[in-house]
């Protein structure tokens, strides 16, 4: 579908050209750098489009960087004038568009005329600057900061969006107990490995799909990393596993935050996902959760199979009612590892931009505003996630991992690591074994690996 003379812009042209789904002509493209010019040459339709960007380069990383953004404005500008089509976020394929923001500034340009160049539509530029301002002062580029991420891979059931190593638990329970000892003493190996620990989340998976007992152990684990004042969030997920007594033994161990992910609040919509519940359930596990203080995250999806524009706004319009101090409307997106992924070639939904488009505009009418953001390839309509927060209520966590400002302690089965080199602007990652039986027969050669890597 599409060739390149430059085998290191392959892999970044065809992002944009996906962008345009089932619309695309073969292309040729052509990249030449001289004299600080980037020439970008696009045959098409018979035709040629010819680009030229002008850029003086410091170093290698940064002439990579900017070939990169100029031969895909060049592909994308070309298929817009041969499709008539426009996408929101225009020529950026990246999964962190407020990052981008930010190194602008840091740079000490306004991120606007960069995006504008890009092809970014106003309303998203403008949904950048409001994230940009709502993260002002939790938002802290320190060298030493870190969070820690404990990862329990168990679930009730498996919905068909999910591209999570996560299974059915009735399926991989049998390796629980051996599990929670090789992710004890991972969690303990974190001790020394960072110098100000701004949060604790528990996810999956389900992790109060656990019994009491081994839910307990977790808690245990985390508990000498907390301090007073602390945010520690635990995903609960599925209110198919709410319990009185897992609540009060997560109140208990100092949990300030929880997320209840309805998802939809559409039975139909429930079942065709593979959730075992009802949406009656979502308003149980709400109340009883408000009973122990906790701040609410929820969690809903635009796009999900068979759901029309009219049941996503209905549930907006729920979540709403129920006020959570967070609400995230991520969505829906073709991803490696889930079923959806395997029947599905082109993630196309009908008016799922209107649906994106109403959950802003009625969140921001009931107070709510947008707090970090991000996205991912195969997204419908070439949306968007974005995390919603009530004043002062914004989830630290989302914000130091989607804007990758702190290092990142993973521990678990396909948990990865991040290590922050600021002074010379790299990550370097480390990930775990994703099959359960492998990450506990290889916890002692990984604990080495992540000692290794945080004590640089």
């Amino acid at each position: 579908m599409l060739k390149t003379n430059t085998e290191f812009l392959q892999a970044e042209l065809m992002d944009v050209v996906r962008l345009f789904g089932e619309r695309v002509p073969d292309l040729a493209h052509s990249f030449l750098y001289a004299d600080s010019n980037f020439i970008n040459t696009v045959l098409a339709g018979g035709r040629e489009y010819v680009y030229r960007e002008s850029h003086v380069c410091k170093n290698e990383l940064e002439f990579k960087r900017y070939a990169k953004r100029f031969s895909k404005l060049a592909v994308y500008e070309t298929l817009k004038a041969l499709t008539g089509v426009e996408m929101p976020w225009g020529a950026l394929t990246g999964i962190r568009p407020t990052k981008l923001a930010y190194s602008e500034e840091e740079e000490g340009r306004d991120f606007r005329p960069l995006f504008e160049k890009f092809g970014v539509s106003d309303e998203n530029i403008a949904l950048v600057g409001k994230v940009l301002s709502e993260q002002r002062g939790i938002y802290e580029k320190k060298e030493g900061n870190a969070d820690l991420y404990i990862g329990i891979p168990f679930c009730p059931s498996k919905c068909n969006y999910c591209s999570f190593i996560t299974a059915d638990i009735r399926r991989t329970g049998q390796y629980i107990e051996a599990y929670l000892t090789a992710l004890e003493k991972e969690i303990r190996a974190c001790e020394g490995l960072y110098k100000n620990l701004r949060s604790i989340y528990i996810g999956g998976g389900t992790p109060p799909v656990l019994e009491e007992k081994h839910l307990q152990r977790v808690l245990e684990a985390a508990e000498p990393f907390l301090r007073e004042g602390m945010e520690f969030t635990v995903e609960a997920g599925r209110p198919d596993v709410f319990t009185r007594e897992k609540l009060a033994l997560l109140q208990d161990y100092g949990v300030t935050r929880i997320c209840v992910n309805p998802q939809t609040f559409d039975d139909a919509t429930l079942a065709r996902i593979g959730r075992n519940h009802a949406a009656e359930d979502i308003y149980r596990a709400y109340a009883l959760a408000r009973e122990f203080g906790f701040d609410i995250n929820f969690d809903l999806i635009a796009g999900l199979t068979g759901e029309s524009y009219e049941s996503f706004c209905e549930s907006v319009e729920k979540a709403v009612q129920l006020s959570p101090e967070n609400i995230t409307v991520h969505t829906l997106c073709l991803k490696k590892g889930a079923k959806l992924k395997e029947e599905e070639s082109y993630l196309s939904v009908a008016r799922i931009q209107d649906m994106i488009r109403f959950s802003r505009e009625r969140l921001a009418q009931a107070g709510y505003s947008p707090y970090y953001m991000y996205r991912q390839k195969y997204m419908a309509g070439n949306c968007e996630n974005t995390g919603w927060t009530k004043p002062k209520k914004a989830c630290v966590y989302n914000v130091d991992v989607m804007e990758e400002i702190t290092d990142n302690l993973a521990c678990g089965a396909n948990a990865v690591g991040k290590k922050l080199f600021l002074k010379e602007g790299r990550i370097e990652r480390i990930g775990s074994p994703k099959d359960i039986p492998t990450y506990i027969q290889k916890i002692d050669a990984l604990i080495e690996q992540k000692r290794e890597l945080f004590r640089q």
